[in-house]
């Protein structure tokens, strides 16, 4: 059960990150856009501030920190994974191979699995059809097998998810 607090918690964690993607994607820092981005990101966090913090022992701030480092590595993933998709086509004999895989992740939490499959789609050569979250199994197109690779052998992504949201 949550107490008050928690709940003060979760709505000024909310705000915060409302009102920091405001500023990054505005790019207006006069009184005018500062007063709409507080008060746009007040109205979201008191709406929907369960969504992200569920409680104020949820080590929300860690996992915060830990998802941004996440981020860089992830964009990194995105910035490989266009050049071998574009070498794919490009290449004279067109060296794809298309399959679809099924993989199991010990992930369960609502947030890891979707920013698994999130991860996986945002790179291009993958897509994540369907994902079971009672069993943890992705169903994942890829473009050919280093990709599907990728996700079966390395499970690099699972792992830096699992330490994100800490599910080892």
């Amino acid at each position: 059960m949550k107490g008050k607090g928690g709940k003060g918690f979760g709505i000024l964690v909310t705000f915060c990150a409302m009102f920091l993607f405001w500023l990054l994607l505005s790019g207006f820092f006069d009184a005018f856009h500062l007063t709409a981005g507080v008060i746009c990101s007040a109205i979201v966090a008191l709406i929907s501030h369960d969504l992200l913090v569920k409680e104020k022992g949820d080590k929300m701030l860690l996992k915060s920190f830990k998802f941004v480092i996440y981020l860089g590595w992830e964009l990194w993933q995105i910035v490989l994974a266009n050049f071998d998709v574009a070498y794919r086509v490009l290449h004279p004999k067109m060296p794809i191979d298309p399959r679809i895989i099924e993989f199991d992740t010990s992930l369960r939490s609502d947030f890891a699995l979707v920013t698994l499959a999130n991860s996986i789609t945002l790179t291009p050569g993958t897509i994540t059809i369907l994902v079971d979250p009672e069993k943890g199994t992705f169903w994942v197109h890829a473009i050919a097998k280093k990709p599907a690779d990728g996700l079966l052998v390395d499970k690099t992504m699972q792992r830096k998810v699992a330490n994100v949201y800490m599910e080892w």
